[in-house]
């Protein structure tokens, strides 16, 4: 439920935001405010039709290409939310002017359809990856109906927000508020990676790096508030596998620090080759790392093997590492 309505009050609070601009850039102009909210009410119809329709389709699918549709929705949200954090990082600051020179631009070719257009292709895209992150979400989730409750009131609070917002009732630091959400983002996309990851093991896509790594079963036990916070919410399976932690690792290490890195140290643009170059190198060593700390299966020995010969027989009893060899008929044993 946290994470959905998380998304839901961030990705409708940036939808509320741009319509908020447009709407007000049209009531200082004087422009009638009917064409931009019939393309909002078609854009948000098209959003809820394309996650009713996704869902469907994919139920109306055997299990392993329902697997297989889980594994591609999971990668597209995470490509979706990887996006929306960068494009928000870096246009944050001129959002409004961008807008209001696009509405220009728009108004001036004479029409408010045009920036019905506008509002339209802002709400729909800001609509389309809402509608595919939740869906994601809630296939990761053990429980349908209160992820489904946690986006309703994150979307119903973003428009309140969003409506305090363009009256000038509620003042926001937007900046603390996109970068807050966007580390909490990063977390529930990379659970989505572990999830995306499982299911195309389910699906027979991905075969290797299937070894089990740790058991987090005392960190989530079932039921538990700690239990929904990890698994429910963040995504982490009580046993997560190689594969699934390198790609974990490799998700949320890049995206958290473009998330999180501070404006005044980023580096020049002479530089970005050579940082670039480390964080692949230091990616690297840690995935190299990780499969060399991670034991490979052990094989399973019998308890006792028996070997027939001519009138003899040796048998052989494995406890734990020490091993006792046993030669029928002569009463002589060797230990190994």
């Amino acid at each position: 439920m946290i994470a959905t309505l998380v998304i839901g009050l961030r990705e409708g609070l940036e939808a509320t935001l741009i319509v908020g601009i447009i709407a007000a850039f049209l009531r200082r102009n004087r422009t009638p405010l009917a064409p931009m909210w019939a393309g909002v009410g078609l854009a948000v119809a098209l959003s809820i039709a394309v996650g009713f329709g996704l869902q469907l389709v994919e139920q109306a699918l055997p299990q392993a290409q329902q697997e297989g549709m889980e594994t591609i929705i999971g990668a597209v949200a995470v490509v979706f939310v990887t996006g929306m954090i960068v494009w928000i990082r870096t246009h944050a600051r001129t959002l409004s002017r961008d807008l209001q020179a696009s509405a220009s631009a728009a108004l001036g070719r004479g029409t408010a359809w045009a920036l019905a257009g506008m509002a339209f292709l802002a709400v729909l895209k800001e609509g389309f990856e809402t509608s595919v992150f939740l869906l994601a979400t809630f296939q990761a989730s053990s429980d349908t109906g209160s992820a489904a409750l946690g986006a309703v009131i994150g979307i119903a609070v973003a428009v309140a927000i969003g409506y305090g917002i363009y009256t000038g009732g509620v003042r926001l630091d937007l900046g603390r508020f996109f970068t807050g959400t966007g580390v909490f983002l990063v977390f529930v996309a990379g659970g989505l990676v572990l999830t995306a990851l499982r299911h195309a093991h389910e699906a027979g896509w991905i075969v290797i790096g299937q070894q089990r790594t740790v058991d987090l079963g005392w960190l989530a036990p079932n039921g538990s508030l700690r239990g929904a916070l990890v698994t429910g919410v963040l995504g982490i399976p009580a046993d997560p596998r190689v594969i699934e932690v390198a790609g974990w690792l490799l998700y949320v290490v890049p995206v958290l620090a473009i998330a999180v890195w501070p404006r005044r140290w980023r580096p020049s643009a002479a530089r970005v080759p050579l940082v670039r170059s480390l964080v692949a190198a230091g990616l690297a060593a840690a995935a190299v790392v990780l499969a060399l700390a991670v034991p490979s299966p052990g094989v399973d020995l019998p308890r006792t093997t028996a070997v027939s010969g001519d009138a003899r027989s040796v048998t052989a009893d494995v406890d734990g590492a020490a091993a006792v060899l046993r030669v029928a008929g002569t009463g002589r044993e060797a230990r190994l």
